[in-house]
């Protein structure tokens, strides 16, 4: 299990299905839901099924299958929600202080409309 895992977050209570979700897409490593409360009129997470909490930890433990699911599925569901064209934004906030709230890694698909630019300076 990864440091700092919260067997408790809320993401991982949706996938022991002890809390609803409005799930737009699953498969044997991932499941992708729709945000409670979107900033674009298309926000969707994607998560891994397995208890990993950033990009780092992901990267070092996950199998190949889990790797695999996980960008195969980021691209499914920008399609199934009609993202593709003319685009999206694909976030991922790791850990403090890249304003990470659930520490179980997810990454937020955002589009449906011009979301300017990447951060605010």
């Amino acid at each position: 299990m990864s440091v700092g895992y919260d067997d408790n977050n809320i993401f991982a209570k949706i996938l022991r299905g002890e809390i609803p979700c409005k799930k737009v897409h699953e498969d044997e490593h991932t499941l992708a839901f729709e945000d409670i409360a979107p900033a674009a009129p298309v926000h969707t997470l994607v998560i891994p099924k397995g208890k990993y909490v950033s990009v780092t930890d992901f990267a070092a433990r996950a199998s190949d299958a889990e790797i695999g699911a996980l960008i195969r599925a980021i691209g499914k569901v920008a399609a199934l929600k009609g993202v593709e064209d003319p685009g999206y934004r694909l976030l991922s906030n790791i850990g403090r202080e890249g304003g990470q709230v659930v520490p179980h890694l997810h990454f937020h698909i955002l589009g449906g409309r011009a979301l300017g630019p990447m951060l605010v300076k």
